[in-house]
Parts: structure tokens; sequence; C-alpha cells
């Protein structure tokens, strides 16, 4: 079993933000077909472009669920442009490292928010770049 930090097995323990939004203003869904990750992410945006809720399901391993839920909190209160630029080694680094053959979890968890900013962004007829289906890179289930 890999060894996770303190950080990743408290957001394991007690993951935030766990649940679905009724009518979200956004959803998005992404899957790792290897290892059987799923995540959906729900978001409600206010008029000024704020993400003013953020809710998840994951199924998946103890990393998948620990990273949606620092994504959620990394996302909550910012503007979509500026929660479209988190990156997986921003998720890794405030979770105190992922083991190597983790990492592809917090690819599928910034990809996963992203999805839900585009869905949102489509539906005001904003300009928006598809998100590609995070590499099956170092799939260690």
């Amino acid at each position: 079993m890999p060894m996770y930090s303190d950080k990743v097995m408290e957001h394991f323990r007690n993951p935030r933000n766990v649940g679905e939004i009724d009518s979200p203003d956004g959803t998005g869904n992404v899957g790792n077909p290897v290892c059987g990750d799923q995540m959906t992410f729900y978001i409600k945006v206010d008029e000024d472009g704020i993400i003013r809720d953020v809710k998840y399901k994951t199924f998946g391993c103890g990393a998948a669920i620990a990273v949606s839920s620092m994504v959620s909190e990394l996302a909550l209160g910012k503007h979509i442009d500026e929660a479209l630029k988190l990156t997986k080694k921003q998720v890794a680094e405030e979770l105190g490292g992922l083991p190597p053959n983790k990492m592809h979890c917090s690819n599928l968890g910034t990809a996963a928010l992203a999805r839900a900013i585009n869905d949102y962004k489509k539906k005001h007829g904003m300009p928006y770049e598809e998100i590609e289906d995070p590499e099956e890179e170092e799939h260690g289930h």
C-alpha cells in the first residue's frame, strides 16, 4: 500500500463537499477505465463568475477521494477562470504529495472540475476549450 501524507489521509477520512447540487450551473464527469476511478463535479456560479458551491461524487481509491476533496476546497470562492488554472501538481502539493502511481488521480480531479466549468461556459455562450481525457499515466491500482 502506498504511503500517504497526513493531509491525504485527513481528506480521505473526512472528505469535504461530498454530494450533488440540485440544478447545478455546471457538471463535469471524468473516468479512468484502467483503474476504474470516476469523478463527477457539480458547481454553482454567481453572476460575477465566482464558484459559490462545489460538490462531487467520486468512486475510486483513497487518493481519488482526497484529490476530489482538495480540488473542491481549492475551487470554492475562486473565479471560474482562476479555478480552470488549477494543476495536478498544485493539488498534489496541497495534499502534501501523492505517491507517483497515484498522480493520475490529481489529473482526474482537475479535469472533472474543468469540465464542470466548461459546461457552465457552454450554457452561457462563453468561449471554452474542450478538456481531453487525462492521460493514462502511472495508474497503480
